[in-house]
């Protein structure tokens, strides 16, 4: 328990469409639920909403950039923020703002956070040095038990500062039950899903290593050939990537099958059209929070078995994995759904629901959250 109401500050470079920003979000709504305050620092974005929704405060600051005057300049305003705000937490999300709150914080020794949503790249020594801030906290959250050995075997810091806490789905918005059925017939037509053809769905941002080329390869290979590809993510001003899938589609004689849906509000729709879901990053993902999202939905998920994937997925009973890179074997995996009896996929989609409410409802996330401040603060 906390002894009385505090104020609690998360900071990110932009409320857009992302798994670390919903985190955030939810983060807040459960403070604020909690009886203490919570405010959000960052630009606004496509989740603004969602924020103010919450009943989130929102600060509209620049946090993006990597400039380090310019991380300065956003130490010196943070440092005011919390004054201003009494603020008794600075929990970050993200490299850029954690370097500007991490000094805000210990000036004004106020407790500081930070949750490792990535893997974070270390091709220099200056790179590695940016990451860094990320196992400051006076607690470090990682995504996954993954996430949680990375950063043993790349800091030099007090294990004990580790805590692990999954990322959290809505039971009650990703309901199949839940979800009306002119929801999934607005978006197969806007899809041009026509005559019952099986949809497979990779939702993720458009950028080359959550691997849309692979999966454009795989729908080349499959034997069901009137299977639908949708891909759903904004690519954030990357058109010329936009156009290479296209072209590369073109090339492969699938065109006529891909369809590139753009940033998708009603997620839990979307899922509720697919037959299949996968996710096949190239690189391993720190969680992958529509792995769950669509096992909620009760959903088949085909996966790369790498990363976070092995926590969230039981080969052969929650999901599938196939080797990372493999556009083959996840063709043959693809194939071999849709030829399977279509009540084992209901079975099958049923337990992989069960499996989520278990060990990553929404509840238990926040509570952890909680949980952690309650630590620092109680």
């Amino acid at each position: 328990m906390i002894d009385r109401p505090r104020t609690i500050l998360q900071v990110l470079p932009k409320l857009d469409a992302g798994g670390a920003e919903r985190v955030a979000i939810e983060i807040a709504e459960a403070v604020r639920l909690a009886g203490h305050r919570s405010i959000i620092a960052a630009e606004d974005g496509h989740l603004s909403p969602l924020a103010a929704r919450a009943g989130v405060e929102l600060i509209h600051l620049d946090l993006s950039t990597k400039n380090p005057l310019k991380i300065w300049k956003n130490t010196k305003k943070l440092k005011l923020i919390l004054k201003e705000n009494q603020v008794d937490l600075v929990h970050a999300h993200s490299r850029a703002p954690a370097w500007s709150a991490y000094r805000a914080a210990k000036s004004e020794g106020v407790f500081f956070v930070t949750t490792y949503h990535g893997t974070y790249g270390e091709s220099s020594r200056l790179k590695k040095r940016y990451n860094q801030v990320m196992a400051a906290g006076d607690r470090v959250v990682a995504v996954s038990n993954f996430i949680a050995d990375l950063i043993k075997a790349r800091y030099n810091i007090d294990f004990e500062k580790i805590r692990v806490i999954h990322n959290g789905v809505d039971l009650k918005k990703f309901d199949p039950e839940a979800v009306r059925g002119d929801r999934a017939v607005r978006l197969a037509k806007d899809w041009r899903i026509e005559n019952g053809a099986p949809a497979i769905l990779l939702p993720a941002r458009l950028t080359s290593w959550k691997g849309q080329r692979l999966f454009i390869h795989a729908l080349a290979k499959m034997r069901h050939g009137e299977a639908v590809g949708i891909l759903i993510g904004s690519d954030q001003g990357r058109h010329k990537y936009t156009e290479e899938l296209l072209a590369l589609a073109e090339r492969l004689g699938v065109g006529g099958r891909l369809r590139l849906a753009g940033h998708v509000e009603d997620m839990p729709a979307a899922l509720k059209l697919a037959d299949i879901v996968v996710n096949c990053s190239t690189e391993p993902e720190a969680f992958g929070r529509t792995i769950i999202e669509a096992q909620a939905m009760g959903k088949i998920v085909v996966a790369a078995g790498h990363g976070g994937a092995h926590e969230t997925i039981e080969p052969n009973v929650s999901g599938f994995l196939f080797p990372p890179g493999d556009d083959t074997a996840l063709a043959a995996i693809f194939d071999a759904i849709l030829e399977g009896d279509a009540d084992l996929r209901l079975a099958f989609g049923a337990h992989a629901r069960e499996e989520v409410g278990a060990r990553f409802s929404l509840e238990a996330m926040q509570t952890r959250y909680l949980q952690l401040y309650a630590e620092l603060l109680g």
